[in-house]
C-alpha cells in the first residue's frame, strides 16, 4: 500500500463544520491518515443546535461505502450518526463484512441535546451495530440511553463498561466527561482494564469532542495500533483539541483539530 492509511467515516454531515463528517475528515488529516466519507444525512446545524436533520436513503448510503471500499480499500471505519433503524442495519451489515476494525460512538443527541437516533432504532444500535464494532464510544448519556445504566460517578463506570459490552463489542470506552472532576475514561473488554484521566479545561466550546475521539481511535487501528494505545493516543489528540477550542458563532465552539498542526507552525 502507497500512501497514508486510509480511515473511513459513516455519519451525517454538520453544517457549521465542527462535529460529524467534517470533524472526522479534520481529525483523519491531522493525524496522518486520508479520510474518505459515506454521508448518512445531511443537518442544517450551527453553533447554537440542530434546526433541521435529513437522512439519505439506505441505497446511497450502501452505494457511497461500497464506491470507496471496493475501489480505494479502508484499514479501518468508524461510524456517527446514523438516524434510523434502517440505516443502523445497513451500514452494521456492511461493517460486518469489512475485515479491518470498526470504531461505533453510537451518537443519539448533539452537544446542544438535539435528537440525532429515532428512538426506533436503539434496538438496531444494541443487536446489530454494537456486535460489528472493535470499539464501542458511548458517552454517559448514551450509556444511559442504551442499558438504562445511569452513571454518577467514577465508580459506576465500570457497570457501565459491563452493561455496554453485553452487546458484543469486542471493547467499550466509557466517556466520563460528563463527570465532575478530572476527565477520565475507562476503556475495558471485559477482562483487561484501563482507566485514562486528563485534567478538565474551563473551555465550554467543546462542540464535536465525541466524532474527534471516535476518529482519532480509529486512525490508530489503521495504523496498525493496538486497541488501549489507539486509544490512549486519540485521547490525548482530543484533550489538546479541547484545551484549544475557540469561540464559533453566538454559541458552543468547536474543539481545535489542527491545535497540533498550529503548534508546530508557531515553534
Amino acid at each position: 500500500m502507497s500512501g497514508p492509511p486510509r480511515v473511513l467515516t459513516v455519519a451525517g454531515s454538520d453544517s457549521g463544520g465542527g462535529a460529524g463528517i467534517q470533524a472526522d475528515l479534520k481529525t483523519m488529516l491531522a493525524l496522518g491518515t486520508h479520510g474518505m466519507s459515506v454521508v448518512t444525512a445531511v443537518t442544517a446545524q450551527n453553533s447554537r443546535g440542530v434546526q433541521g436533520a435529513w437522512e439519505l436513503p439506505a441505497e446511497a448510503v450502501r452505494a457511497q461505502y461500497r464506491s470507496v471500499v471496493d475501489d480505494i480499500g479502508v484499514q479501518a471505519v468508524k461510524t456517527g450518526m446514523l438516524a434510523s433503524a434502517e440505516l443502523v442495519e445497513t451500514v452494521a451489515e456492511l461493517i460486518a463484512a469489512t475485515d479491518v476494525p470498526a470504531v461505533v460512538d453510537p451518537v443519539g443527541v448533539s452537544k446542544h441535546g438535539d435528537s440525532l437516533l429515532a428512538a426506533s432504532a436503539l434496538d438496531s444500535v444494541r443487536t446489530r451495530l454494537l456486535p460489528a464494532a472493535t470499539v464501542a464510544t458511548p458517552n454517559l448519556d448514551e450509556v444511559a440511553q442504551l442499558t438504562g445504566v445511569r452513571v454518577e460517578s467514577e465508580q459506576d463506570l465500570r457497570r457501565a463498561a459491563e452493561a455496554v459490552l453485553a452487546y458484543g463489542p469486542r471493547w467499550v470506552l466509557i466517556k466520563g466527561g460528563h463527570l465532575a472532576g478530572d476527565a477520565v475514561d475507562l476503556l475495558t473488554d471485559g477482562s483487561e482494564e484501563h482507566l485514562l484521566r486528563a485534567p478538565r479545561y474551563d473551555n465550554r466550546h467543546t462542540h464535536g469532542t465525541g466524532c474527534t475521539l471516535a476518529s482519532a481511535v480509529a486512525c490508530g487501528l489503521a495504523k496498525g495500533l493496538p486497541v488501549p494505545e489507539a486509544v490512549a493516543e486519540a485521547k490525548e489528540y482530543v484533550t489538546g483539541a479541547i484545551a484549544a477550542g475557540f469561540a464559533l458563532g453566538a454559541g458552543i465552539g468547536p474543539v481545535d483539530h489542527g491545535w497540533r498542526l498550529r503548534g508546530q507552525a508557531a515553534g
